[in-house]
């Protein structure tokens, strides 16, 4: 039997370490030998957390138990770990796991369910065969086409095509040339990357190692803010264990191709979110936007070949390889494919992450997967695509969420932070607050 504690920063800020703790010792002053006490990162309903899951002997989950204090540990261990049976009481709520059951996860499908920091969890659910089989079977061309299939648009903010960038880098001469991941989340609200990054590391590296591949790169770099210490901790030892078993270094599995991966952690500055400043910041200067053209793809990084995706594009990647770009073009609308992460926050009942389908309606995102207004007050706006994005009122809450859709609206859909509003909202506050935000 196995007791998995969510440990995303949500989890740990909810009191997950000393619910940990507390499991601990009762395990030890019960005697209860056959129980393996263990984490995982944050499944995305952070309004539940701390998340406490028991599996089976066979592996099987047999009970998800939220909001788990110290308090509740007695109770939780006296009836399922000694007694076998379900402690109805601190038990996920059969609406709550609806909304979990409901949804479509392709970035977070590992998130909440595996150890971040063991990479033969990851490899167990197939994990790093889609890098295997673009380095072993595939040519670059055949990756950049499958990622052209999917249609896939950079989940970074501006909704660029993935595999157009790919192309151009690796069309650009030269043979020094660098793959980025950007993880300079700044948007107020947004946690999305965060998230991925705490709860499953190797996903990004896999998608970076493909991506890496097919435009011809020889270093990859992840630049991660500094606030996100948790998230860098377990990078690092994704990083570590994937070079243990040659995934990363010289001639990875087993080809000729030398690729390794290494973190910057940025300072914090907003700016840095855009690519051509967080190039500045990577080379050591000022954090500061550069005219385009010439664009990364010709002249980045030390004016080398570079190409920029942020978390959630490449934690894409390999999935889109093992199943196949249709399969991620048959989610969402004609021009916004695949699925999307989406930061709930602000006044909404049940915050924190959730993947869906691009294409349902805002009020389907925040009403049915989001629960609804906090204390059933009206709903005011939403803002959505940060402090360069803007507020969509009530009168548009039908508005598909689609980078077509969204922009029509005058907001943008961004990076994935959507803060809700409720009628006793200031909009004038807002937005003074976000313009101060993005004057600072």
């Amino acid at each position: 039997m196995k007791v998995v504690i969510g440990q995303g920063s949500c989890g740990i800020a909810s009191g997950a370490k000393k619910t940990e703790a507390e499991f601990a010792r009762q395990i030890a002053d019960r005697g209860l030998t056959n129980v393996v006490l263990d984490k995982t990162g944050c499944i995305g309903t952070c309004y539940l957390e701390p998340i406490v899951d028991i599996y089976g002997d066979d592996g099987a989950l047999a009970a998800r138990y939220v909001k788990v204090q110290p308090a509740n540990v007695s109770s939780i261990v006296e009836k399922h770990l000694i007694g076998g049976e379900v402690d109805t009481e601190n038990a996920i709520s059969a609406e709550d796991a609806a909304i979990l059951a409901g949804q479509n996860r392709i970035v977070l499908k590992n998130c909440g369910l595996i150890n971040p920091e063991r990479i033969e969890e990851y490899i167990e659910e197939d994990g790093y065969e889609a890098a295997r089989k673009v380095l072993t079977e595939m040519t670059p061309m055949e990756v950049i086409e499958e990622i052209k299939i999917s249609g896939q648009r950079g989940r970074g903010g501006a909704g660029f095509p993935t595999w157009f960038k790919w192309n151009a880098a690796r069309q650009s001469e030269g043979k020094e040339k660098y793959i980025v991941c950007n993880a300079d989340e700044g948007d107020p609200g947004a946690f999305m990357d965060r998230g991925v990054l705490e709860g499953d590391p190797n996903a990004v590296l896999e998608g970076m190692i493909i991506g890496g591949y097919a435009m011809g790169a020889c270093e990859g770099v992840i630049y991660v803010r500094a606030e996100y210490p948790l998230a860098i901790e377990r990078l690092e030892i994704a990083l570590g264990q994937a070079r243990e078993r040659g995934f990363l270094g010289k001639k990875i599995f087993g080809t000729d191709w030398d690729f390794d991966i290494r973190i910057k952690a940025g300072a914090g500055a907003f700016v840095c979110g855009e690519e051509t400043a967080l190039i500045a910041s990577l080379e050591g200067e000022r954090g500061m936007p550069r005219l385009k053209p010439p664009f990364p793809a010709q002249k980045g990084y030390w004016q080398k070949p570079t190409n920029i995706n942020n978390v959630e594009t490449y934690a894409n990647v390999a999935w889109i390889i093992r199943n196949g770009g249709e399969a991620f073009a048959a989610y969402g609308t004609d021009q916004s494919n695949g699925t999307k992460v989406f930061a709930l926050a602000g006044k909404i009942k049940k915050g924190g992450l959730v993947e869906v389908p691009m294409g349902l309606t805002l009020k389907d995102v925040i009403y049915k997967t989001g629960g609804g207004i906090k204390n059933d007050r009206p709903f005011k706006a939403v803002q959505m695509g940060g402090p360069s994005g803007g507020c969509i009122p009530a009168s548009l809450i039908d508005t598909p969420v689609s980078y077509e859709h969204i922009n029509k609206t005058g907001a943008i859909v961004g990076s994935g932070g959507m803060i809700v509003i409720d009628e006793d909202t200031c909009m004038v506050d807002m937005a003074r607050y976000f313009l101060d935000f993005t004057r600072k």
